[in-house]
């Protein structure tokens, strides 16, 4: 397999095969990302993709699950994207699942007959940023999407049978938005209702605008305290039954685990357990790895 500069894929696809189908991120704004700034976002060619596909099939005797990276594949046109399922259908029968990052905006363009065809030709799950539920945060932030789309390109996916995976992060309003931001994201997955939610916590990364941000005192991040408190207001507002809750990425200072809303209780359990010291926070150099 053939594949440009740094490849991301979500943590629930870690042991599946990654094909680079598409190079960058479609938006590639957000300014408290730098995963793709050293792309220019470009559809691969199809021939370049099937190719990769052929000599993964000779590497590995069995692949029960393909990724298609990069930051938005879902961007490529109907016919090329068909093209590469249905050749991992023949190529791959043992292949369980095929996974793919998606935004508003190419869930905007693919019609829901469209969204239906892709789910049964194999596509089994597409990854969601929402980031924050709060329309000022994501403005803010250049998502350049406003919550009620992020919700409705949700919706959407769920109404074509292709299972939902959507991430927030918190810390992501700052000091002076945390309120806002819990709450109105907890409103905005209680509305999508996904399979998944994942819950990340916001990292400053360097040479980006947060960055400038913060160290000229226009943005300033929640201590693990605070992102405690955040994180437990969001879940005693959120209602998504049956949604399976993780905030145990690397970047989270408390790892939960849960099935909501059956383990709302115990997730703030957790979390107070934090709060009252009982339990220790990640420290700042273990939340990168």
């Amino acid at each position: 397999m053939r594949y440009e500069g740094r490849v991301f894929r979500p943590p629930s696809e870690a042991y599946s095969l990654i094909i680079q189908a598409t190079v960058g991120c479609s938006h590639n704004r957000c300014v408290f990302c730098d995963m793709y700034k050293d792309k220019q976002f470009r559809i691969r060619p199809t021939a370049d993709v099937l190719e990769d596909l052929d000599m993964a099939r000779e590497a590995y005797y069995r692949v029960e699950r393909i990724f298609l990276a990069d930051g938005d594949a879902l961007m490529i046109p109907q016919p090329r994207l068909m093209e590469i399922l249905e050749r991992i259908g023949r190529q791959f029968p043992e292949c369980t699942r095929v996974g793919i990052y998606a935004s508003p905006a190419s869930i905007r363009l693919k019609t829901p007959a469209q969204l239906a065809e892709l789910r049964g030709a194999g596509l089994g799950i597409a990854y969601l940023g929402l980031e924050s539920g709060s329309a000022a945060v994501l403005a803010r932030m250049e998502k350049g999407a406003a919550p009620a789309e992020i919700v409705e390109a949700a919706q959407k996916v769920r109404a074509a049978g292709i299972a939902l995976s959507v991430t927030a992060i918190s810390g992501l309003g700052g000091r002076e938005q945390w309120q806002e931001h819990a709450c109105a994201t907890a409103e905005a997955l209680s509305a999508m209702k996904a399979e998944y939610i994942g819950l990340l916590t916001l990292l400053v990364e360097k040479n980006t605008p947060l960055s400038a941000w913060v160290a000229e005192g226009s943005f300033t991040p929640l201590s693990p305290v605070e992102v405690a408190r955040e994180t437990r207001l969001l879940l005693q507002h959120l209602d998504s039954e049956g949604s399976v809750f993780r905030a145990n990425h690397a970047s989270n200072y408390v790892s939960l685990a849960g099935t909501l809303n059956a383990d709302r209780q115990k997730l703030l359990d957790k979390l107070d357990l934090a709060l009252e010291g009982d339990i220790g926070f990640k420290p700042e150099a273990g939340r990168r790895f």
